[in-house]
């Protein structure tokens, strides 16, 4: 679903621990951002149509003859970019620096200068020092043409550098980490000073774009949503009732498995409090009968997640004119089934 922001920054990701962490203090900023793999065609960058790009940290080298590396045109759309850690590296890989492996690998608190107080130090101290967060194996030993070094640390002469002209940024250490404590100031000024980013995706402005949008896909039919009481159901079944009222069918499947009463609160808070359409589906006789001698925590998963599918769809076909099926997903979950090295084995 799209989401009707007007400014929306794009992640790219190279498998970084801390790729949804980016996310997260982008969308903090009240900026609208989505994390997509590092080989996004750049056709479909276009399409995307962000205001910067940022480049996420990776467990790799891209000194490796299989280094994750972008399309090289992300720098000729004429958007900031900004590249974090190995995102750095492959910035001045890619245009022509010089990268290579550090006599030690650097893990842990740093000690910051910076240079000019410029792009993502606007507002900061000339000559002043910050704490920042380091993890990295290579380091940046020659710049490409057109950068300059805005900080640097006592192991990185290029800790953080900038092509000013076309706005290409590149930070050796996290600005996105707790360890990194102005690191919200450096993120801001990326998307503020650089990005000319306005701020304006909130809650309410999503809800206000998303409603009609759905009520427009749906039009008369019903919907089906798979309740489990999770945050991701939970927020999709409410969603949806504010869009399309009793025209949502939630479905809530009691597989013998939950908490102590859990079944019963979830008929008090989605059919009491907030009146939404809910069948309560018992089959833990079902459930508990198909695990009965199963030892394998990933047998049992499998076979939860196969019995729960049949379930679900028995319950589902019962409803009239239903022709949509919602599922609520967590952000992570979506990004963590396709890794930067192909889908995963198992989620």
């Amino acid at each position: 679903m799209t989401t009707g922001a007007r400014e929306r920054l794009l992640v790219l990701d190279f498998g970084s621990q801390y790729t949804q962490l980016i996310a997260r203090r982008l969308r903090e900023e009240r900026v609208y951002c989505e994390i997509h793999p590092y080989r996004m065609p750049l056709e479909d960058i276009r399409r995307f149509d962000p205001k910067g790009i940022v480049l996420s940290g990776g467990p790799r080298s891209v000194l490796d003859p299989d280094a994750p590396l972008p399309d090289p045109g992300v720098f000729e759309l004429g958007v900031p970019v900004l590249g974090i850690c190995y995102g750095l590296q492959v910035v001045c890989h890619l245009l022509g620096g010089r990268v290579a492996p550090a006599a030690e690998r650097e893990y842990g608190r740093a000690r910051l200068t910076v240079d000019r107080a410029e792009g993502l130090f606007e507002h900061f101290e000339p000559g002043g020092t910050l704490d920042v967060w380091m993890s990295h194996g290579d380091r940046v030993e020659a710049l490409p043409e057109g950068f300059t070094v805005l900080g640097h640390t006592p192991s990185a002469p290029y800790a953080a550098v900038a092509d000013t002209a076309r706005r290409i940024f590149g930070v050796q250490f996290h600005p996105e980490v707790h360890h990194t404590p102005r690191g919200p100031e450096i993120l801001r000024n990326f998307l503020r000073r650089v990005c000319g980013c306005t701020e304006d995706w909130t809650m309410q402005s999503f809800l206000e774009s998303t409603i009609p949008r759905i009520r427009e896909r749906v039009g008369e039919a019903r919907v089906v949503c798979g309740l489990s009481g999770g945050v991701d159901s939970s927020v999709t079944a409410a969603l949806l009732h504010r869009a399309i009222g009793d025209r949502l069918r939630c479905i809530f499947v009691d597989n013998g498995l939950l908490r102590k009463d859990e079944v019963a609160e979830i008929e008090e808070v989605f059919g009491d409090r907030f009146h939404v359409p809910l069948k309560v589906v018992d089959a833990s006789d079902r459930f508990l009968g198909a695990l009965s001698g199963v030892t394998s925590p990933e047998e049992k998963r499998k076979i939860i997640g196969r019995v729960f599918i049949e379930v679900f769809e028995e319950a589902a076909a019962e409803i009239e004119d239903a022709r949509f099926l919602a599922q609520g997903t967590l952000y992570p979950d979506v990004i963590e089934s396709v890794s930067v090295r192909g889908p995963s084995a198992t989620i």
